[in-house]
């Protein structure tokens, strides 16, 4: 159960952080300083980074949270357990959203030079990211305080 919960954690720290390093450090200064082809060739750059690595924390988060629901107990877990999947579900079903629709239309945009549609797609990234991240921090607060509550 550590090494589950290690793995866990660890998958976590890189959605969320990167989330979180993204929308709150890389963007303004993206924002503020790049022209539009610039500021959309970097962010098609940086999610074709940052996005196999989701996919891995995702892949993660999902087995080693439920590995460890089953250990305590599957449906009979505890409140703060099922709200965490209930949320991390959601959480993902946003981020799959963004990989096939959004960022798609990022790449393709980026790639024509076609720079309207591509700050229209980044647009949709930054608020479904920003939606997503909000998410992700009410839900290590969730487990937190519920466990603290148990």
């Amino acid at each position: 159960m550590a090494l589950s919960l290690l793995l866990h954690v660890l998958g976590v720290v890189v959605w969320v952080g990167g989330m979180f390093f993204a929308y709150l450090a890389l963007r303004p200064v993206a924002a503020s300083v790049l022209e539009p082809p610039q500021r959309l060739t970097l962010w098609a750059g940086v999610f074709g980074k940052f996005f196999p690595w989701v996919w891995a924390s995702v892949a993660l988060i999902l087995l080693t949270g439920l590995h460890m629901l089953v250990k305590t107990g599957g449906m009979a877990a505890p409140h703060y357990a099922m709200a965490m999947l209930a949320l991390g579900v959601v959480m993902m079903l946003i981020f799959a959203h963004v990989f096939f629709g959004p960022y798609k239309k990022l790449k393709r945009a980026v790639g024509e030079q076609n720079w309207k549609a591509g700050g229209a797609a980044l647009a949709q990234i930054r608020m479904l990211i920003g939606i997503n991240l909000i998410i992700g921090l009410a839900t290590i607060a969730v487990v937190f305080l519920g466990r603290g509550l148990i």
